[in-house]
């Protein structure tokens, strides 16, 4: 019992932090007099007041965070963000219930870029900036912003960072201190989105787009302040720009701090992930440009390409943006793009899904078993840029795979046997536990998740939960020797 006390400190403390988000929100409704200025206001107070009130029961059981600690409050944080975002949607927005405000929150915190709500135009811009704020801080995750915060506060977090970073390889480290480590990812990642807002402002966005479409960019969240998405402005030059972010929020953001300390572009050419997410993608977006023109979708070879070319990279980086409603095309090309959106992404990025070096590592495994049947005596190790890669991490990585698909079925299936047809209902789940957005059918970009029943939203919220905490770091406190001494 004491262990869960801990974490209600730490999670308190957690809480407090996550109160200051709402400042963002609350100037954008003092400029633009929106309306939603007190509900921010209040939300934010009850906000901090839950995290003091849970820090002050708790603050005898301070102390260090043992691994299980670690796993017990990024799922207490990545449940209970989501609980207490949703409290603007539902003071603002008229007839919202709980379950859809907490659909959007998660999907916004997660990345995911689902979203049940429409006329996405009229909302009040402060709601706009929230839900895509938390796209932004979800992206490289509100729980390793804390790290670098929780030893200034007498909490250590090397455990919750372990414990949230995506990806097998978790113990490698860009500094020796922990929170140093997380600090330099975040000014990269600050820097980087700077960066998408004035680039987006100079192609044509106003503010209030250039800095939503940035956070969404940035965070793979796939949000977008209007119910056509980036199709509503029509502009090959947004959609040019936010294929450049999106792509470099695909890939490891340690390499980038790399490239950045080093100075040099040749950091990317060692990084294997790099090199197979951007291989796979731009050969992806030329071979669905010649399908989609062979198939007579579009006119000519350069109109296939811009339009396979953007909603391509969205879908494969986990993004969700989308230009057109690529439901309408061949079944081939989006059920191509959907299956991307599984395996083309780095670890350390932004994106979800598999990720793009437990794809190399099954392909090499693959590799070896064939070795293997030819030369039983053989020695055979996996090699990736140049290094060894032990056995544990195959096989926890082929565990993971194993989850993975159990999981994608049988959400799947408890989606068709509520009533949901197939497409929609594998689409969904892919979509969800890979962050990614839109999928298929009744749930495809040009419809949204707000036709699913109360039951089906939830399912879907938890593959997006499920998928954000990769599988793993979810099941585990599920599991009975997580709970032995």
């Amino acid at each position: 019992m004491q262990r869960i006390f801990t974490v209600f400190h730490a999670l308190g403390l957690m809480l407090v932090v996550f109160s200051a988000s709402y400042l963002l929100p609350i100037l954008a409704s003092l400029i633009y007099a929106d309306g939603t200025l007190i509900d921010f206001a209040l939300a934010m107070v009850m906000t901090s007041a839950a995290g003091v009130l849970m820090w002050l029961l708790t603050r005898r059981y301070k102390g260090e965070l043992s691994i299980r600690h670690g796993y017990l409050l990024v799922v207490g944080m990545w449940t209970t963000m989501p609980a207490v975002a949703t409290l603007p949607l539902l003071m603002v927005i008229d007839g919202l219930s709980f379950t859809d405000a907490y659909f959007e929150t998660m999907s916004g915190i997660t990345t995911t870029g689902a979203t049940v709500l429409s006329g996405l135009d009229n909302l009040p811009p402060a709601i706009n900036i929230w839900r895509h704020e938390l796209n932004w801080l979800g992206g490289m995750g509100i729980i390793v912003l804390a790290v670098a915060v929780l030893p200034l506060l007498g909490v250590g977090g090397r455990q919750l960072f372990k414990a949230e970073t995506p990806g097998p390889m978790k113990d490698s480290a860009l500094t020796p201190r922990i929170t140093e480590t997380a600090r330099n990812l975040w000014l990269i990642y600050f820097a980087i989105t700077l960066a998408c807002i004035a680039s987006l402002k100079l192609v044509g966005m106003n503010w209030l787009d250039a800095i939503c479409h940035a956070f969404a960019a940035m965070g793979l969240g796939g949000f977008s302040t209007h119910d056509a998405s980036v199709g509503y402005f029509n502009s090959p030059a947004i959609e040019f720009v936010l294929i450049i972010f999106m792509l470099l929020a695909a890939m490891n953001f340690a390499t980038h701090f790399l490239a950045w300390r080093e100075k040099s572009l040749k950091v990317y050419l060692r990084d294997a992930e790099a090199i197979g997410t951007l291989s796979l993608i731009l050969a992806s977006c030329v071979g669905i440009a010649l399908f989609l023109w062979w198939k007579g979708v579009y006119p000519n070879f350069w109109t296939s390409l811009r339009h396979a070319s953007f909603n391509l990279v969205s879908m494969a980086t986990d993004c969700g943006f989308a230009s057109v409603d690529f439901n309408q095309w061949p079944i081939f090309a989006p059920m191509w793009m959907l299956f991307l959106s599984c395996i083309s992404v780095s670890s350390g990025s932004t994106g979800g899904g598999i990720k793009m070096i437990r794809t190399l590592i099954l392909f090499k495994q693959a590799g070896r078993e064939f070795v293997k049947l030819l030369h039983p005596a053989a020695v055979n190790p996996m090699k990736i840029a140049g290094q060894v890669v032990p056995n544990s991490i195959v096989f926890a990585v082929l565990g993971f795979i194993f989850l993975y698909f159990m999981t994608v079925s049988t959400l799947s299936f408890a989606l068709m046997a509520s009533g949901l047809d197939f497409i929609s209902s594998l689409s969904a789940i892919i979509a969800c536990i890979n962050n990614a957005g839109p999928g298929l059918g009744v749930v495809g970009p040009a419809g949204n998740f707000s036709v699913l029943t109360d039951f089906q939203t939830w399912l879907c919220t938890l593959a997006m939960l499920a998928g954000r905490l990769e599988i793993f770091t979810l099941l585990i406190i599920f599991t009975p020797h997580f709970w032995r001494r």
